[in-house]
């Protein structure tokens, strides 16, 4: 992995600051996107795109089009992360970028299925897959290029706030439909609920103009170089890595798993929990989803101030094991019916658990692969768990409470062992961080 440890002239700090809001502003948009979809499928796809379908099948239905968009994120994270990879980090961010933004400005638009019947559904599909595939390198590209501008023993933090910004994305999203969930159902049902799907072009036109006027990371340019010396210009990204790091491919696709489990857990599917087995209104769910965002947002760049210090591998495994511990105390909270209660278990949750898991992750990651094909190794690893765990993970839960007659006994064992597959495979992985 000797080109994980490219020397490289440590950028301005100007320089350093443009770097990471462009890297914010795009992961704000990815996870405002899926946020937002997150939270239509918790409250309005079942009844505008599967009126046919009623109670827990609908909400079955609208939960499988939020996985939908995970089974295109791996090819996505692939094709973009090769480009990234072989052609700069630049142009597939803003590729990813525009995919997206598109995406979701036109799931704004669609007819329902009253006006266009089931081509409605058909095109629902096809814009989340679409989504899905600009999408799946965003959040590993964003990841990437922050790390190869900022100084190594840094890492933890400046990626923990790219990785916080998801959970602004999730906190505006959230707040969006906090807003238009207060009108008339009619009028929520009828157009209400599109606004927030059209503001994101605003998003988008910002994010796309900060990122265009961005250079090339300086760690790839030297890397490249090298590469040209070595005869290795025509080389593929994606065989480099599945021939020379295989093993920390793997482990990194479980590393994941906790991280994601909770993380669509909180954002998604905690709404329609609240809603359904809490007894709480559409606005107090939501509300509730708001303030733990902000604790979230806090706690990330706090947790990657500290695995700079102590190591992102400890920080990745404490926030594993914090998880474990609260999953069933976390339902049980969500499930009292009472607003300050499960406000405090979503805080707790997001703050903590997410806090450590997310802060320490980025730098956890980038460090596994070496520059040639780091892009390619976080994006695959991360969206294979994406399309296998998280993307699932809220029709699953779903299914879990189901099962269990609306107790959470089930799905609290499910994310319990999604993060315990986690903490098995940082502790067998992380000798292999270079600086974790």
């Amino acid at each position: 992995m000797e080109e994980s440890q490219v020397q490289k002239e440590p950028a301005d700090q100007k320089t350093i600051r443009k770097v990471v809001f462009a890297g914010i502003a795009g992961s704000v948009i990815e996870w405002y996107d899926y946020a937002l979809y997150g939270a239509a499928a918790s409250l309005v796809i079942n009844k505008l795109f599967f009126p046919a379908l009623e109670g827990t099948i609908g909400m079955l239905a609208a939960f499988a089009t939020f996985a939908v968009g995970y089974f295109a994120r791996p090819l996505g994270g692939v094709v973009i992360s090769h480009i990234g990879d072989r052609f700069g980090r630049k142009p597939a961010l803003i590729f990813a970028l525009t995919l997206m933004g598109a995406s979701t400005v036109l799931l704004g638009l669609l007819p329902t299925y009253q006006t266009a019947g089931v081509w409605a559904t058909v095109f629902l599909v096809i814009l989340r897959l679409l989504q899905g595939f600009g999408a799946g390198a965003e959040l590993a590209g964003a990841l990437t290029f922050v790390a190869e501008y900022v100084p190594v023993n840094r890492r933890a933090f400046f990626t923990s706030l790219i990785n916080a910004s998801t959970v602004v994305g999730i906190l505006c999203a959230t707040f969006a439909f906090l807003i238009v969930s207060k009108l008339p159902e009619e009028d929520f049902l009828g157009w209400g609920w599109r606004i927030p799907f059209l503001f994101s072009a605003i998003l988008f036109v910002i994010a796309f103009f900060v990122r265009k006027h961005l250079d090339e990371t300086p760690e790839y340019v030297q890397s490249m170089a090298k590469a040209e010396v070595k005869k290795k210009a025509n080389s593929v990204p994606i065989k480099e890595l599945l021939k020379n790091s295989p093993k920390e491919v793997f482990f990194a696709f479980l590393s994941v798993a906790g991280h994601q489990a909770v993380s669509y857990i909180l954002s998604v599917y905690s709404i329609s929990y609240m809603i359904n087995n809490g007894g709480m209104t559409r606005t107090d769910s939501l509300t509730a989803l708001v303030f733990a965002s902000i604790a979230g947002i806090i706690g990330t760049p706090l947790m990657g101030l500290l695995a700079d210090k102590v190591g992102a591998w400890k920080v990745f495994s404490f926030g594993c094991i914090f998880i474990a511990c609260f999953a069933y105390p976390l339902f049980w909270m969500l499930g009292t019916h009472n607003l300050a209660i499960a406000t405090l278990a979503m805080c707790i949750c997001y703050g903590v658990g997410y806090g450590a898991t997310s802060g320490s992750q980025g730098a956890f990651l980038v460090n596994l692969f070496p520059t040639r094909y780091r892009f390619s190794g976080v994006a695959l690893s991360r969206e294979l768990n994406g399309m296998l765990v998280a993307g699932p993970t809220p029709l699953i839960a779903a299914a879990l409470v189901s099962m269990a007659n609306g107790q959470p006994t089930y799905v609290a064992a499910y994310l319990m062992t999604c993060c315990m597959l986690s903490l098995i495979a940082i502790l067998v992985i992380k000798k292999r961080s270079t600086h974790a």
